[in-house]
């Protein structure tokens, strides 16, 4: 929904003659969160987006090149011309000062308004020092550019609701870290990188990984401001496609349940130890950026002494298991399916992780030596062990979050549709009540097919006839499997029942009465 000279909106009204800075824009909320203040507050004076400078591209040929992504064609088929406001900001969360020049800062100190801070190292696996020169330190200099800008009337820091993964109910409420933020930035700078390796695990303590770790972390740093800055935390649960606005299923990442679905679909990912009867909390990309914009409208209105917390969390709101997400996107993948897969799509949840693990071992890790095997003999390049081996890595990581309960409060976040009018909750929203999960998932799995596997919709039919071929082809398998099988068991049977034999011998070896004869029972007996 675009915004016309005739549309009353009040958070449209608040950025009019606003600008903005936002970092993190090449980003998945990123993106969604500029092409939503861009197409729905048509006022809004200019939106800054820190980027790292490209060697031999002009900052206006990096925004050309960014601006051409299928996101914003809504807005080039309305008002091209609505592009113009951006403005890219050479600079690096990772350099002294950002690496901003002294014309871009003093601007920024001039004429911003309000900052939407999203960047940062979604990767789970990254090294302590790297996690937290990304989302620590660079939020740092952010907080400190902010705290300098002489007309800020909101910052939004985006977290996560797995920073504090050990708690039984994340509350809107920042948590003291484990460690002073500043200390840890300090260590991080001077320890060599084998020490760091060593300390890490320790440091960390109960937080599954330096991700949620630094987040957490983080969230310190950032209450450190709350006095002195209008400041706000948001905390996205898993985030996933886009469910209504500006392409419904648009995605662009391979992150959580669209790497898994992209694994089942392309028949690499074919189980996973997971509960199915727990809750999976995840949230449309359009309502996480919908959700950053209202709390950056509260916090301006609001003007807090202290930082405020929005949990943007499916808590409460609906409930949908692992089990049920999994079996819909397992049945849209056959129905959707793709041109190209190794094999067809296949396998189970499994709740315990023994079998989980004999899964991976013969469904997994078995086709890939077989596969790789082949390639080796007609002198070909090997790949698919390599592929299931990063492939078992992420699994790994994302079954963490799998395998509990999780539960957050969200009713600040909630309240947010009270302050504003139905208009308003109509272009803003962030009720998924009224969601379709069928019509969502099969727009998630077109999605991911248009857009991450660049597979042409027109693509569709084609696949389908492929599909069943796979079909037929594991069908095939599994008939020869049992059928060998039953094979084994028919023709190797006597194996069997020798050391049947010989157990119940050994049985009956091993009993107290074994030299007791019968009549001997009965003398006792007598």
């Amino acid at each position: 929904m675009a915004i016309d000279n005739e549309d009353k909106s009040a958070v449209a009204e608040y950025f009019a003659g606003k600008s903005v800075l936002v970092t993190g824009a090449t980003g998945f909320v990123g993106k969604v969160l500029l092409e939503k203040l861009l197409r729905c507050c048509p006022g809004v004076e200019t939106i800054y987006l820190l980027m790292r400078k490209k060697r031999g591209v002009s900052p206006d040929e990096r925004i050309k090149t960014f601006l051409q992504n299928p996101l914003f064609d809504t807005i080039r088929t309305l008002n091209p011309k609505t592009l113009d406001k951006v403005r890219l900001v050479p600079g690096d969360i990772l350099l002294e000062e950002l690496g901003l020049s002294s014309e871009d800062r003093v601007e920024l100190q001039n004429k911003c308004h309000v900052v939407f801070h999203s960047a940062a190292c979604v990767r789970f696996d990254q090294k302590l020092k790297d996690a937290v020169d990304l989302n620590t330190r660079g939020s740092y200099k952010i907080l400190q550019l902010a705290e300098s800008m002489k007309n800020l009337q909101a910052l939004v820091h985006l977290s996560t609701a797995y920073c504090r993964c050990e708690l039984p109910c994340l509350e809107e409420r920042v948590y003291p870290a484990l460690h002073p933020p500043a200390k840890i930035m300090d260590m991080v700078r001077w320890l060599d990188d084998q020490t760091l390796d060593y300390l890490e695990p320790k440091i960390i303590g109960t937080e599954p990984n330096t991700y949620s770790y630094t987040k957490a972390l983080t969230e310190s740093l950032v209450a450190e401001f709350g006095s002195k800055i209008p400041i706000a935390i948001a905390r996205p649960s898993i985030i996933t496609a886009i469910w209504k606005e500006p392409i419904p299923g648009w995605v662009d990442n391979l992150n959580g349940p669209t790497g898994l679905l992209m694994g089942a679909g392309k028949g690499v990912i074919r189980s996973m130890h997971c509960e199915p009867s727990y809750q999976c909390d995840a949230m449309p990309v359009d309502v996480v950026a919908n959700g950053c914009i209202l709390v950056a409208y509260a916090t301006a209105m609001d003007r807090p002494k202290e930082v405020q917390v929005y949990n943007i969390t499916l808590s409460g709101v609906i409930r949908q298991t692992w089990g049920e997400i999994i079996e819909k996107g397992r049945e849209m993948v056959n129905k959707y399916p793709l041109t190209v897969a190794l094999w067809y799509t296949g396998g189970s949840i499994k709740s315990y992780k023994w079998s989980h693990q004999l899964s991976v071992v013969f469904t997994h890790y078995l086709p890939a030596y077989l596969v790789d095997g082949l390639l080796l003999v007609m002198g070909k390049k090997t790949f698919l062990v390599k592929v299931q081996d990063r492939i078992s890595h992420g699994i790994k990581i994302l079954q963490h979050y799998t395998q509990k309960e999780w539960h957050f409060t969200n009713d600040k976040f909630l309240a947010l549709q009270n302050r504003i009018s139905e208009f308003d909750r109509s272009i803003f929203y962030i009720d998924v009540k009224p969601v379709n999960m069928n019509a969502y998932m099969r727009n998630y799995v077109l999605g991911v097919r248009q857009y991450c596997c660049k597979e042409d919709p027109s693509t569709l039919a084609k696949a389908r006839k492929i599909h069943k071929v796979r079909y037929l082809a594991d069908v095939a398998v599994k008939v020869f499997f049992y059928a060998m099988l039953l094979w084994l068991l028919v023709t190797y049977s006597y194996i069997f029942t020798s050391a049947l034999e010989t157990l119940e011998t050994g049985l009956t070896n091993l009993s107290p009465f074994r030299s007791v004869k019968a009549y001997d029972i009965e003398e006792l007996a007598a």
